[in-house]
């Protein structure tokens, strides 16, 4: 029943399941093992859902879309128990059948046991060959459909992985597959605050299996437990942060710039926040101006940077925190100085780091002036293709459609960061995607136009900047994968302002 709640959520709302689950799973009793089911069958429901679909079209007397949506959802979950789990084929039948009664009545539950029963018998006799199933085109007809349906990713993502890869068919597979591994959490240990050590200790003697990050000097990985419970993180002072996040600030901490410096420094899409604080306690000595524009977010920035406390109390990671946050009007004089112009953002700095201002801006027009900022990190919007293990939902919810307006955007956000940089500065481009629309062609396009209007703009080797992380590739830029490096596959690239 939990499991067709959170599908329901993300139908109907485009409820984020990685965020819904274990809230719906606080509130219930179960057992370690009825969680552990319940988890499995949601996260694996959603990464299968196109798979799902078409199996179900091939048993259904209508078509799928004419189902009634909790109805599809309860065979969604019947079908990947028959082709996933263990549970017995008469014993996924009856519970789903079960289900559709509880949720949607008499009425449809003569289709739903007949669907269900077609299906249980063709995977009985295909032994769950998807490819049997699916009628999957051969590898060496076609590798990319076969890839497509065997690890049941659309054909464009199984596309896009080929096309950042070089076309290594063996390494897209990997990268493929590494999409339906559950994924660790990662924690970090915010400098000034808490060091690893004592994050890792606080984890353990919390229970947790908790082990050093392999290559973030700040990282914590859990092989599974709750670290919301973990005073440090109610505290503020560690943060779940994905180890690949936390290397790509890192690596922007770490450029030295060139010339005098300003001692401001700019997060330009700074929301939700985690990359803020952790740039804030990286580089203590500079006033770190956080822009986002959307008003909800930017709230959740001020509760990332707020005071850290022993006990804290949850309505002040609200209360706290909203009043530090100005608008882009409560800016002072742009013409004056970097610093003055800092200071006067949002009324002040946020409490407890007193050297971030969180501002509700667009990127694209932050309340800076131009040549300001010594660093800039622009985290930009994006499809999010490098995180599909840790949101099953976003597999089947992006499409080919959403990259133009994406790349677009991301085209605007960098010129607009290397803006604010000054001579000598750095930018650091960050994707949560591997896709090459919006990695290495957003910035070749843009330094190639900056160029042309006569700003000069120099690509660092950003594998300089990850010390001891192997696999990097021939540069210049940095992306990382799941299936090599245990992280998201974040891309990076490392700009200095000529």
């Amino acid at each position: 029943m939990l499991a067709w709640e959170v599908l329901r959520a993300v139908d109907e709302r485009g409820a984020y399941a990685n965020l819904l689950l274990p809230a719906l799973l606080a509130g219930r009793q179960l057992s370690a093992r009825d969680r552990g089911f319940a988890t499995e069958l949601t996260y694996g429901t959603l990464r299968a859902l196109g798979v799902l679909d078409g199996l179900l079209a091939t048993v259904a007397n209508r078509p799928l879309d004419e189902v009634d949506p909790p109805v599809r959802d309860a065979l969604r979950l019947g079908a990947y128990q028959l082709l996933h789990t263990r549970v017995p084929a008469r014993a996924a039948v009856d519970s789903t059948v079960d289900l559709v009664r509880r949720t949607s009545g008499e009425r449809p539950v003569r289709f739903a046991n007949a669907v269900l029963r077609r299906l249980a018998a063709r995977v009985e006799a295909t032994d769950g060959d998807l490819a049997v199933l699916l009628a999957a085109p051969g590898y060496d007809d076609d590798p990319v459909g076969h890839l497509a349906t065997v690890t049941a990713h659309p054909r464009w993502v199984v596309e896009t992985f080929a096309a950042a890869l070089g076309g290594d068919l063996a390494r897209t597979r990997a990268a493929l597959a590494a999409d339906d591994e559950r994924p660790s959490t990662h924690l970090v240990a915010r400098p000034g605050l808490i060091d690893r050590d004592g994050l890792l200790r606080a984890a353990r003697d919390a229970g947790l299996a908790a082990e050093p990050g392999p290559w973030s000097p700040y990282a914590v990985r859990l092989a599974g437990g709750d670290p919301g419970r973990l005073p440090a993180v109610l505290a503020g002072q560690a943060g779940v942060q994905d180890e690949g996040s936390q290397l790509v600030v890192a690596a922007l901490s770490r450029v030295a710039t060139v010339g005098a410096d300003t001692g401001v420094s700019v997060d330009l899409c700074a929301g939700p926040g985690g990359k803020t604080a952790l740039l804030a306690g990286l580089l203590p000595r500079t006033r770190l101006v956080a822009v986002e524009p959307r008003a909800t977010r930017a709230l959740l920035v001020a509760a990332a940077v707020a005071r850290p406390a022993p006990a804290p109390d949850p309505a002040d990671a609200v209360s706290g925190p909203a009043a530090a946050v100005g608008d882009a009007a409560a800016v002072g004089d742009a013409a004056g100085s970097p610093g003055a112009d800092a200071e006067g953002m949002a009324g002040g700095p946020v409490a407890g780091r007193s050297n971030v201002v969180v501002v509700r801006a667009d990127g694209r027009a932050a309340p800076l002036r131009p040549g300001s900022a010594d660093r800039v990190l622009a985290d930009v919007p994006c499809t999010g293709l490098g995180a599909l293990r840790r949101r099953p939902e976003a597999r089947w919810r992006r499409t080919p459609a959403q990259v133009a307006p994406l790349s677009h955007l991301q085209r605007q956000l960098l010129a607009a960061a290397v803006d604010l940089v000054r001579p000598g500065g750095v930018v650091g481009y960050v994707t949560c995607s591997p896709h090459p629309a919006e990695t290495v062609e957003v910035v070749t396009d843009v330094v190639t136009r900056l160029a042309a209007r006569g700003v000069g703009v120099s690509v660092l080797d950003a594998r300089e900047y990850l010390p001891g992380v192997p696999d990097l590739g021939d540069g210049p830029f940095v992306q990382l994968w799941p299936y090599r490096h245990g992280t998201d596959a974040m891309f990076l690239a490392l700009l200095r302002r000529s």
